[in-house]
């Protein structure tokens, strides 16, 4: 029997892939994405504040001198693979296809998340929130969000829009705390949901720990980080290929061969839309 796989079978799998990569993505939706790249690099403008001067008659104006500079993200290029016989056409098993479009897609999506984390992990930002903050080596709580929050407010960064990053130890933390949890001070019921989404103006995403890297954790010091996101927001995704499948089959194998691909790039934009968040587990 001739291995083959159809045009129609291809494109099946093609759209499974997606469509679970779509689901399991977590922080392409919180930053600023520039797609359909063409090269290796791609800088992300970004221009300064001016101050207003007053008006003396007759004279001449005097510009503000904006500065206009830019952030560079460096694309790299990133493969999902793995051989499988299940696309034999007299073997084919919709559920095992389907498990593999999970697999693949979700080695992508966490890819893509690292590839932000680590582009805001190099931002060299001023704006930190330390352990120490709320108490002496304290994990996550309101004190620490509190100071995020103001850290930005100071630095005139949009009050939509603000995304927290932590680790799900800094979830149960936060889930100790009387504010986030009580109907007096959040209309959120945490404790009951098991949840906490959104608190002092902050969008809460929740991280596993994770073989990609994760979120940084250092001598019982866990990173976390907030940051402005959106179109005009601080951190920038460049994507020159969006992510797409090909299945080939592979003679020397006798199986099918089942990639997964993009090429993307982060950066930080703005280093004052960004803030670091220590929290310290035990």
């Amino acid at each position: 029997m001739s291995k083959q796989l159809t045009d129609a079978a291809v494109a099946q799998f093609d759209g499974e892939v997606k469509h679970a990569y779509q689901g399991m993505g977590m922080l392409r939706p919180t930053v600023r994405n520039r797609t359909g790249v063409v090269g290796s690099t791609h800088r992300f403008p970004k221009m300064g504040k001016g101050t207003a001067t007053p008006r003396i008659s007759q004279t001449d104006v005097v510009p503000m001198n904006i500065a206009h500079t830019n952030a560079t993200a460096t694309l790299e290029d990133w493969n999902a693979p793995e051989y499988t016989d299940i696309f034999d056409q007299q073997k084919v098993n919709y559920s095992e296809r389907q498990e593999l479009a999970t697999v693949i897609a979700g080695a992508i999506g966490r890819r893509e998340d690292q590839l932000i984390i680590d582009a805001i992990d190099a931002a060299s930002t001023t704006l930190t929130v330390s352990e120490a903050i709320g108490g002496a080596n304290t994990g996550l709580n309101t004190s620490k969000l509190r100071r995020a929050m103001r850290l930005l407010d100071d630095n005139a960064v949009p009050a939509g829009q603000r995304y927290f990053l932590g680790h799900a130890i800094a979830k149960e933390q936060l889930l100790g705390e009387t504010e986030p949890t009580s109907g007096d001070f959040n209309t959120v019921r945490a404790l009951v949901n098991g949840e906490i989404t959104s608190f002092v103006g902050f969008q809460f995403l929740w991280m596993e720990t994770r073989s990609e890297g994760g979120l940084t954790l250092a001598s019982n010091i866990r990173t976390n980080y907030a940051w402005h996101g959106g179109p005009m927001g601080s951190v920038g995704l460049a994507t020159g290929i969006n992510f797409n499948t090909e299945v080939n089959y592979i003679a020397d194998k006798t199986s099918w061969l089942a990639n997964g691909l993009f090429s993307a790039g982060a950066v930080t934009i703005d280093a004052l839309g960004v803030v670091e968040i220590s929290t310290y587990e035990a």
